[in-house]
C-alpha cells in the first residue's frame, strides 16, 4: 500500500495519477475504509477535469460501490452499482464482458443487502453466472472454507464475496474481496484461503475462459475445526500483567469500531500527556490497536511503541509478543506474498525472551503455521506445518491441557484428516481432550436413506436459468435428522445457499448409537450440485 501511495504522490500526469488511485483504493476498502473514501475524494477532483471514457470511468465507479458495500451505505452502493451498468452500456448490451458481468454482480449484491431478492436475482443472471451452453463450471478439486476463529475472528454467520481468477495450470493467479459482513480483516482472510484452491488443469481447458475469470463465491467458514485466536491469547496475557500491576485496559467497544475510534484517540492522549511511558499509556495503546478502521502503518507504529514501553516497564514475554508480532507483521507491506509471513515471524524465535517462554515460543510457532497464505486445511505435503506443530504439542513446558498445545492438536489432526490418515486424526484429536463428534475423525460417515428429488430445485433459479452448487456443513443426530446445516460455499453467490440448507432439513441419514443419545455424527460436508434438465 505503501508503493501505491508513494506511486500516486510521484505521478506527474493525471492518467498516471488516477491509475495509482485505483489501485490503492482497491486495497484500502478492506485495510483502512476511510482513507479510501479519501481516495475516492481525490479522485473525484481529477476525474472532473479529465475526460475519462466510459469504461475508465465505470472502474472508479465500482471501487466507489464495493467501498460502500463494505461501510453498509447500502443505498449508496445500489445507486453507485447502476451507474457503473449504465456507463458500460446498460442491461440492453446483447454481448458482455468480465467488467460487465462484474458490474451487475455488484448491483445484484447491493439489491440483495437492500432487502430486493427479485431484483438481485435479475441482476446475477445477467452476470452469465451458472448459465453456461456447454458444460459446467464445477467445484475445485482442493477448494476449503477457513475455520472459524483465528486471529481474523472469523464467526460462523461471517459471510464474503471473493472473486478470483483460474490460471490455465488450475491455480488461483488473483484473489480479491468483494464484500464481506464482519470487516475488512474478515475479508482478506476468506480471499487468501482461495489464494490456496486449485483445479485439475484438464478441467479448466474445458471452462470457456470468461467463466474462468473473475468468478465470485459466496463463503461461510468452517466449523469444523474451530481455532482459537493466538491474538486473543496473547491479548489476555497482556491484560492480566496490567491488572496485577492495577491498570485496566478501556473496555472494548460494543457498536462500531469506526465509531468508537475517537474516543480510544482521546484515551490515549490524556494517558500519554500524564505518563508517556506509563502502564496507563500501554493500556490505551492496546485498546487503540486493536480498532480494525486504524491504517496498517500506523497500527505498526503504535505496535512498535508499545513493545517499547513493555520491554522498559519488564512485562512478560507473552504481553510484550502482544505487541512484538503485530508490529513486525504490519511493517511487512508484501505480508501476503508466499514465504513473507514465514521469514518476518520466524527471527522471534532467535530471541532469548521468546525462546525461553513456554507460551511465547509455542504461539510464535502457531502464528508460523496459520500464516501460510491460504491458512486452510491444507495437505501440508512437505510436511513442514507439521514439524513446527510437533514441537508445540510435544513442549514440556506446556500443561496438558494449555489451550496453545490444544490448539496444535486441532491444527494436526486436521491436516492428517486432509491427508487421508483418519486414524492418526482419530487419535490426535481425542489426545486434544475436546469432545466433538465429528465424521472424518471419530466414525465412518452415516448413510443417507432419504432425500429429496427434483422439487429442491429452487423455482426462482429454474425461471432464471440458473445452475450451480453449494458445499453445506451439517450436524447428524443419533436418530438420523440433519441439524445445525448451513452453507460453506456457493456458486453463484446468494442463489443457491438457501436452497441446498432446505434440502438438508428433507434428507435422512441411518440412526447411529451413541450412549448419550447425542450427536451422531458433527461437522459432515456434502455438495449439491443443481442442473437443469436437458
Amino acid at each position: 500500500m505503501t508503493a501505491l501511495q508513494q506511486a500516486e504522490a510521484a505521478a506527474i500526469s493525471s492518467a498516471d495519477k488516477l491509475g495509482a488511485m485505483l489501485s490503492l483504493v482497491a486495497v484500502q476498502t478492506f485495510v483502512d475504509p476511510a482513507a479510501a473514501a479519501a481516495t475516492l475524494a481525490r479522485s473525484d477532483t481529477l476525474i472532473a477535469n479529465s475526460k475519462l471514457d466510459n469504461r475508465t470511468a465505470a472502474r472508479f465507479v465500482r471501487e466507489r460501490t464495493i467501498q460502500k458495500l463494505n461501510t453498509g451505505d447500502i443505498a449508496g452502493a445500489r445507486a453507485s452499482s447502476l451507474q457503473a451498468v449504465k456507463l458500460l452500456g446498460g442491461m440492453e448490451t446483447a454481448k458482455i464482458d468480465p467488467m460487465d458481468a462484474a458490474a451487475r454482480s455488484d448491483a445484484a449484491i447491493a439489491f440483495l443487502l437492500g432487502g430486493n431478492a427479485d431484483e438481485a436475482r435479475r441482476y446475477m443472471a445477467y452476470t452469465g453466472a451458472g448459465r453456461m451452453k456447454k458444460g459446467s463450471f464445477d467445484p475445485a478439486a482442493e477448494m476449503r472454507s477457513p475455520d472459524c476463529g483465528g486471529d481474523a475472528g472469523l464467526k460462523p454467520n461471517d459471510v464474503a464475496v471473493v472473486e478470483f481468477n483460474i490460471a490455465d495450470d488450475g491455480t488461483i493467479e488473483r484473489a480479491r474481496p468483494i464484500y464481506a459482513a464482519g470487516g475488512g480483516q474478515v475479508a482478506l482472510e476468506f480471499a487468501r484461503a482461495v489464494k490456496g484452491w486449485s483445479w485439475p488443469a484438464a478441467d479448466v481447458q474445458a471452462i470457456p475462459a470468461f467463466y474462468r475469470y473473475n468468478v465470485r463465491v459466496e463463503m461461510r467458514c468452517s466449523t469444523a475445526f474451530e481455532r482459537p485466536s493466538i491474538g486473543d491469547g496473547l491479548g489476555g496475557a497482556l491484560e492480566q500483567w496490567l491488572a496485577d500491576k492495577g491498570v485496566a485496559v478501556p473496555p472494548a467497544p460494543t457498536g462500531p469500531a469506526a465509531a468508537a475510534l475517537g474516543a480510544q484517540r482521546a484515551e490515549l492522549a490524556l494517558a500519554m500527556t500524564q505518563s508517556p511511558n506509563g502502564l496507563k499509556t500501554l493500556a490505551a495503546l492496546y485498546r487503540v490497536t486493536g480498532n480494525p478502521t486504524v491504517a496498517q502503518e500506523e497500527r505498526a507504529a503504535l505496535h512498535a511503541r508499545g513493545l517499547a514501553i513493555a520491554t522498559a516497564n519488564d512485562a512478560p514475554p507473552s504481553a510484550r509478543l502482544a505487541f512484538d508480532l503485530p508490529a513486525r507483521i504490519n511493517a511487512v507491506t508484501d505480508i501476503w506474498k508466499p514465504g513473507v509471513y514465514h521469514r518476518t515471524v520466524s527471527p522471534l524465535l532467535s530471541d532469548p525472551v521468546y525462546a525461553n517462554d513456554p507460551q511465547a515460543r509455542a504461539a510464535i510457532r502457531l502464528m508460523m503455521v496459520d500464516g501460510n497464505v491460504s491458512r486452510s486445511r491444507k495437505s501440508d505435503k512437505n510436511g513442514v506445518s507439521l514439524a513446527i506443530l510437533r514441537q508445540v504439542a510435544e513442549d514440556k513446558g506446556l500443561q496438558a491441557n494449555d489451550p496453545l498445545r490444544v490448539g496444535a492438536l486441532i491444527r494436526i489432526a486436521a491436516i492428517e484428516e486432509s491427508n487421508g490418515q483418519i486414524e492418526a486424526a482419530r487419535a490426535t484429536f481425542a489426545s486434544s481432550g475436546l469432545t466433538a463428534n465429528q465424521c472424518a475423525i471419530m466414525d465412518a460417515p452415516p448413510k443417507m436413506i432419504a432425500m429429496p428429488g427434483s422439487e429442491a430445485f429452487p423455482m426462482e433459479a429454474q425461471r432464471w436459468g440458473f445452475e450451480g452448487w453449494t458445499q453445506l456443513q451439517f450436524d447428524v443426530a443419533a436418530d438420523g435428522h440433519v441439524i445445525n446445516q448451513r452453507a460453506l460455499l456457493s456458486y453463484p453467490p446468494f442463489i443457491f445457499s438457501e436452497a441446498g440448507t432446505k434440502f438438508l432439513t428433507k434428507v435422512k441419514f441411518a440412526k447411529t448409537y451413541r450412549p448419550d443419545g447425542g450427536l451422531g455424527c458433527g461437522a459432515t460436508v456434502n455438495r449439491i450440485r443443481f442442473t437443469l434438465p436437458g
